[in-house]
């Protein structure tokens, strides 16, 4: 195996982090050996890496980022910035597991030596000031959340947006924000404030199980509608809803940031906050692996990571709970012809595959049309289209090349994925809808109700 001989000639530095005569790794959230102990360099991994895919470099590949977390704990790497480099470029999709015949963890490895890295090299000046701003000022709060919503809500309906864009003005921005402005969805009301009064939402028919939502940060600022539809699916399959007020943002962004000490303090909140329900459920791939990976967060904190064991079993993604526990399906016809992208932290992280795709084949008229590769990742990995936007947009390019032109609506069941692919779609001159899984539903059940109440008034 060919590493880059800069890493590797690395000299190891004075640093106070040594848990050994060797490691330089701090004792605290060290890299776990077990789950690099099954890595034999077979390679497999290497076809499934995207950042292998476009620099064709060992250190960007699974088993080059494993041989390099393995080497800092063997004394001959330093917790530097050559290490950071290959660490912070990985987009952690998990494709690399679900390839390897030892399922290596490479995910969860790459986390904990982000954590490392930031201990060692914590972010400061302007980078340090915008992550501690959106990370710790901005997503964990939701009244602040909601007011931002409320701004982008004015940005867009005043004509402000408009303006801004036919006299250039926003071309002072990056271009990689300028292309995400441009896909930014239509702001809706959040679920949290059109339902803050309510305790319970009731089924809309008999009563066969209650159920917790999670309703994100982001999710539920910019895809509102996405959070209204997974109610409205929820309800009409015998479902009561409850959405506790004490639920904060996953962690998942800090914890991909190395910020696992907020990363904790988030999931406490969230296992409080979800302590009386039996079922959580989430509609965006990132939290819900997050979720499913808070034990990942406590293995150094026996009572917390039983906890965290437990509140894991509960997590559910809204594609596989509705297709394990049953659901109606629709009878109007959508007409439509949709492809599926697999989000890479539903399909590798949760393990969740097939369970969406039948939702969509379920639906009348709907013709599912086969995406080559639709593991494959899209680029957005949480915020990596913005702190990697050339890496991001090589990916995306590999990702659109595989994305079938004759389908009318691209599905997914991730809130970055679908900004992601949007920016893909305009770029390459399409007219494809980017919609989540449950959105379709949704308006299968809308446009049977609709008929419905047609037929009722000719009676």
């Amino acid at each position: 195996m060919k590493i880059d001989e800069k890493i590797l000639q690395s000299q190891v530095q004075d640093t106070p982090c040594s848990t050994s005569s060797l490691s330089n790794y701090f004792e605290k959230d060290a890299p776990d050996e077990k789950k690099w102990a099954d890595c034999v360099h077979c390679g497999i991994c290497l076809e499934s890496c995207p950042t292998y895919e476009v620099t064709g470099q060992e250190q960007h590949s699974p088993r080059g980022r494993v041989h390099l977390i393995k080497s800092v704990a063997e004394g001959k790497l330093s917790l530097n910035e050559q290490f950071m480099d290959p660490v912070f470029a990985c987009l952690d999709c998990r494709a690399c597991t679900t390839a390897c015949p030892a399922d290596v963890e490479v995910g969860p490895l790459i986390e904990e030596a982000r954590g490392q890295i930031r201990q060692a090299m914590p972010l400061t000046g302007w980078k340090g000031m915008m992550s501690k701003f959106f990370l710790e000022g901005l997503f964990p709060h939701h009244e602040r959340l909601n007011k931002v919503g409320t701004l982008l809500k004015f940005y867009q309906k005043s004509g402000m947006q408009t303006a801004v864009r036919k006299t250039g003005l926003i071309n002072i921005m990056p271009d990689h924000l300028v292309a995400m402005e441009g896909v930014m969805p239509k702001v809706t009301q959040s679920v949290r404030k059109k339902y803050k009064h309510e305790d319970v939402i009731k089924a809309k028919t008999e009563t066969k199980s209650e159920v917790a939502m999670l309703t994100g940060c982001i999710m539920d600022v910019m895809f509102g509608d996405v959070n209204d539809a997974t109610v409205k699916v929820l309800t009409r399959n015998g479902n009561d809803v409850t959405i506790p007020k004490e639920q904060t943002c996953c962690g998942a962004l800090h914890v991909h940031a190395g910020d696992r000490e907020m990363g904790r303090k988030l999931a406490k909140q969230n296992m409080e906050a979800f302590h009386d329900a039996d079922t959580v459920i989430t509609n965006a791939a990132g939290c819900g692996a997050m979720l499913k990976e808070y034990p990942e967060l406590f293995r150094e904190d026996p009572e917390w990571h039983e906890k965290a064991v437990e509140f894991s079993k509960k997590v559910q993604d809204i594609s596989k709970y509705l297709y394990d526990t049953g659901y109606e399906i629709p009878k109007a016809e959508l007409n439509t012809k949709i492809t599926y992208h697999d989000a890479c932290h539903l399909v590798h992280g949760q393990g969740v595959r097939q369970e969406p795709r039948d939702l969509l084949i379920n639906i009348p008229g709907v013709e599912m049309v086969h995406m080559p590769n639709a593991d494959r990742c899209c680029g957005s990995a949480g915020i990596y289209n913005l702190t990697n936007p050339e890496m991001a947009g090589a990916v995306l390019d590999n990702k659109m090349e595989n994305v079938p032109e004759e389908v009318e609506m691209i599905s997914m069941g991730n809130p970055g994925c679908m900004l992601q692919m949007a920016m893909g779609v305009k770029k390459d001159g399409r007219n494809q809808r980017v919609v989540h899984t449950v959105q379709l539903l949704n308006w299968a059940y809308e446009k049977e109700d609709k008929k419905r109440e047609e037929e009722n008034e000719w009676q």
